[in-house]
């Protein structure tokens, strides 16, 4: 009678399982990308991405339209926003928005609430909007335009973090 240990020779049933579900995890996983694709876009069309950026270039450029109203109607409002207004700009110039020259804009009404608080708040939540906007672009967006958009989210909820602190 052969000696045996009790121990079938070859993988055990919870290894293959385990094995099957994990390769199907890991496949699952995967970017499924087109060899033939270009792999900047991550296997996404280069007009989503494309669109995802001129949203983004806009909601900076409107967002930096509304700092430079709110300055021409509150100058003393100066030293607070000066530089959230610069981080704004950088974001548009990022994006590729167009150029404006500072003087452009003008207050209006709707853009520049009466009261300097009024204004603040506006902003603040001109901030969070567009925060939350590129926070919901990011499942869309291929890799490096993702990292820029929670990194310039993140920015933008620190700045309405910053507008509502006295």
């Amino acid at each position: 009678m052969p000696l045996t240990t009790g121990a079938p020779a070859g993988p055990r049933r919870r290894s293959l399982l385990a094995s099957a579900a994990g390769a199907a995890l890991l496949t699952g996983c995967s970017d499924a990308e087109d060899p033939a694709s270009d792999g900047a876009t991550g296997g996404r069309s280069a007009s989503a991405t494309q669109r995802i950026k001129a949203r983004a270039a806009r909601d900076s450029g409107d967002l930096l339209d509304r700092y430079e109203a709110a300055l021409a109607a509150h100058p003393a409002l100066a030293a607070r926003l000066g530089p959230l207004r610069d981080e704004v700009a950088r974001h548009a110039r990022t994006f590729g928005a167009p150029a404006r020259p500072a003087a452009q804009a003008s207050p209006s009404p709707s853009a520049s609430p009466a009261s300097e608080k009024d204004t603040v708040s506006a902003l603040a939540k001109a901030e969070r909007d567009i925060a939350d906007r590129r926070a919901a672009a990011l499942v869309e967006a291929p890799a490096e335009l993702a990292r820029l958009l929670a990194s310039v989210a993140a920015a933008g909820a620190g700045h309405a973090y910053l507008l509502t602190k006295d």
